[in-house]
């Protein structure tokens, strides 16, 4: 598994000056649509992304041009985005992080109807080395189904005590 700790360093100085800080949560997010977009239909206007996000096409345009200016990705006014291979890496990481959490918290056996709004609830909060736990518990998990079936068995217990 990748140790993304060692990839994403939040505000950390280095021997050469200070680290660029990492993109804000409305930042990841506009990250992580576009490169499901360009994933899915090899493209991403900006209508699209705004119809993905639920905001309004000028919204997605001011943050279009800040990402362009953070190098995340190169935008041409009528021409269209594409993401750089620094926007690429951390789209790619992003979305391995929402489909860890979704994972995660179907292992646990979150109603499938909540999953979504929970992750996008705690995704942006969560260290990168949580995120290696979580994906060693996911891992744990599912190399024996016995313990998904102990942990629904536990679950089951508790929820008799409670009622």
């Amino acid at each position: 598994m990748y140790h993304f700790i060692d990839c994403f360093v939040r505000n950390k100085q280095n021997e050469i000056g200070w680290r660029k800080p990492m993109p804000t949560p409305s930042m990841e997010d506009y990250i992580e649509q576009i490169y499901l977009l360009i994933d899915e239909k090899g493209y991403a206007r900006v209508s699209d992304i705004a119809e993905a996000l639920s905001v309004h096409p000028s919204s997605v345009t001011k943050m279009v041009q800040k990402l362009d200016k953070d190098e995340y990705l190169i935008y041409e006014k009528y021409r269209g985005l594409v993401l750089t291979s620094k926007g690429k890496k951390i789209g790619e990481r992003l979305v391995y992080r929402h489909e860890l959490l979704e994972q995660f918290m179907r292992i646990i056996g979150v109603d499938e109807s909540k999953i979504y709004n929970d992750v996008e609830g705690i995704e942006h909060h969560l260290s990168w080395e949580s995120i290696d736990r979580i994906g060693d518990l996911v891992q744990y998990f599912e190399q024996d189904e016995v313990r998904v079936e102990t942990l629904r068995g536990v679950q089951k217990a508790n929820e008799e005590k409670s009622n």
